[in-house]
């Protein structure tokens, strides 16, 4: 872990906050030079802002969605240079079941989880072949890949495209020396369990809800940092499917040796849980 990146460029898509900030500035203690992009272009120069101070060897910031080709296009080819590593982190939540997702809810999820991780992947990755100096790409996924969940169809059917993306993509840049990389945590204490949406319930459904997640997050309390860790140790060992934290290393086993002990939890209403948890 004491590689330095001095001299390669970073990108990490969702850098304002949570996990994508903890990645830029474990990047930029190493000595990279990073880019912080983020839909939320003022946290994402607050992530900047610190990637300098903690020794960054420079640190821009970039406002991209992730849900646009052309934004996509402008972030890359505005850099100073192709970058080295792209971290392609940028994701939303979204909690219930298939037929409580409407149409909108399910084209927005996608464009955001699955499709903006191809973007990235398709748009640098083009750049490094290019480059033919080889790079490494990282997408995150998450524990629920391979944790099928009646009450996580959208946000868990978008983390398992993006596994299999990266396992595909890993096969096609391999003999241009690329790496890829997929990360899939656990329950992680940052802030997308305040914005997740909950597609059957109404607005006060919601805040409830999102509350009950913070605090069971807050509990966990497994901090950012120690996925940004994971990222690092990827790139370094270009490892290629990365379960973070137990519960994900548990399941990511428990789908490969009783998949159908996962296909019976998997009927486990979460909302029943919740509510009993309030008594």
């Amino acid at each position: 872990m004491s590689r330095s990146y001095r001299d390669r460029i970073v990108v990490v898509t969702g850098g304002g906050s949570g996990i994508g900030r903890a990645t830029v500035l474990a990047f930029a203690e190493r000595g990279a030079g990073v880019v912080a992009a983020d839909i939320d272009e003022a946290a994402a120069r607050r992530t900047a802002d610190l990637a300098r101070a903690v020794g960054a060897q420079e640190a821009f910031a970039r406002r991209v969605d992730v849900a646009s080709d052309e934004s996509m296009e402008e972030l890359a080819a505005g850099l100073p240079d192709v970058p080295d590593i792209v971290v392609n982190n940028a994701g939303i939540g979204m909690a219930g079941g298939l037929l409580d997702t409407s149409p909108e809810a399910w084209n927005r999820i996608l464009q955001i989880n699955l499709n903006g991780v191809a973007r990235g992947c398709r748009i640098f990755g083009r750049q490094l072949v290019d480059r033919g100096s080889g790079g490494h790409i990282v997408n995150l996924a998450s524990a629920a890949a391979f944790t099928p969940n009646r009450g996580m169809a959208a946000y868990a059917t978008t983390k398992a495209a993006v596994l299999m993306l990266s396992e595909c993509l890993r096969a096609e840049l391999a003999p241009h020396k690329i790496g890829v990389s997929v990360i899939c945590p656990g329950f992680v204490n940052t802030g997308i369990s305040k914005t997740t949406e909950y597609v059957a319930l109404d607005a006060e459904g919601q805040e409830r809800a999102r509350k009950a997640a913070t605090r069971g997050y807050e509990l966990r309390n497994f901090p950012p940092e120690k996925v940004a860790k994971e990222i690092v140790r990827a790139v370094e060992r270009n490892a290629a499917v990365v379960p973070v934290a137990a519960e994900a290393k548990l399941n990511r086993a428990l789908s490969r040796l009783s998949p159908g002990a996962m296909r019976l939890m998997a009927r486990v209403d979460p909302a029943v849980l919740e509510r009993r948890g309030r008594r």
